[in-house]
């Protein structure tokens, strides 16, 4: 038999795009599914919404009430009160192609230490907004990023062997992609433990590279989501909010998987977040004797 696959939405006020993605959950050829949905209690009609998708579909679909702490506990959340062996996420504002699940699952159960399966994207985006022209531009490709390592499709590569290259913290330090992009072993994700909430704008990032230290990744050559970039999206606001989350996700890093990293992000990790830390509080130190 298939094996559950638990599609994971976060929604808060998502109501402008979260018919269409239902409807691309609706359209998936894997059946074997069930929909976990954590709201951050939205005040728009996203509930209406949610309710009416349940009512219209024979799979299971569990709708959570959640107390808005972020969006890392409410993905959280979701992961939490899923039940299958395989996550998959899904943004309220993005669009899964109809053999997304499909594809994914079946190159995850090529190998059994396959902890993550990802795909390139296909990005729905304001052609004339010069911001978003250029955000595509730059992230469109993550996957060609590493440093002499070619990504092939359908291949199988060591997480703890992709940790160690020497380009893992160069740009962009996103070499995976969006939740959505990916489909993840549940078990592995209990052994990597929950997405850091004390970041905002890296937390996926931080999360994959976790990951790998308990898993392998496999790559799937083909555009299987549609992520929709606009103004009201997290990632955009924190972006105008001035949120970079790059030094605590380095100091995360450090901390988690730092004997796992190639010797140059060990020394930029020691250098940033030791030299430099202990020599700023002993400057302020000075500046408030002063």
């Amino acid at each position: 038999m298939d094996p559950l696959v638990s599609i994971c939405i976060p929604t808060y006020n998502g109501a402008l795009y979260l018919e269409e993605a239902l409807t691309s959950v609706k359209n998936q050829t894997y059946k074997n599914i069930e929909v976990v949905i954590s709201d951050d209690q939205s005040s728009d009609c996203t509930m209406e919404i949610l309710e009416r998708f349940r009512e219209s579909v024979s799979f299971p679909v569990y709708i959570y009430s959640h107390e808005p702490l972020g969006i890392g506990a409410n993905w959280n959340n979701t992961v939490e009160k899923a039940n299958g062996k395989y996550i998959k996420f899904l943004f309220q504002d993005d669009v899964l192609r109809s053999d997304c699940t499909e594809k994914m699952v079946r190159l995850a159960l090529s190998d059994t230490n396959i902890a993550m399966v990802y795909c390139k994207r296909h990005f729905i985006y304001d052609t004339a907004n010069p911001r978003d022209v250029d955000w595509v531009e730059k992230y469109k490709s993550l996957h060609t990023h590493w440093h002499n390592i070619r990504i092939e499709p359908n291949q199988v590569y060591k997480g703890r062997e992709l940790l160690k290259n020497k380009n893992l913290l160069g740009v962009p330090v996103n070499k995976i992609g969006e939740p959505p992009a990916t489909l993840l072993k549940r078990d592995i994700m209990l052994r990597t433990g929950p997405f850091n909430t004390e970041l905002k704008q890296a937390l996926d990032i931080e999360y994959w590279y976790r990951l790998m230290n308990y898993g392998d990744i496999a790559f799937i050559d083909e555009t299987l989501i549609s992520f929709r970039v606009h103004e009201e999206q997290a990632s955009a606001v924190n972006l105008r909010n001035a949120v970079n989350d790059i030094f605590d996700l380095e100091k995360s890093l450090g901390k988690h998987i730092f004997w796992h990293l190639h010797p140059y992000n060990q020394k930029v990790i020691l250098y940033r977040h030791y030299f430099l830390g202990k020599l700023w509080k002993k400057l302020k130190r000075s500046l408030r004797i002063k």
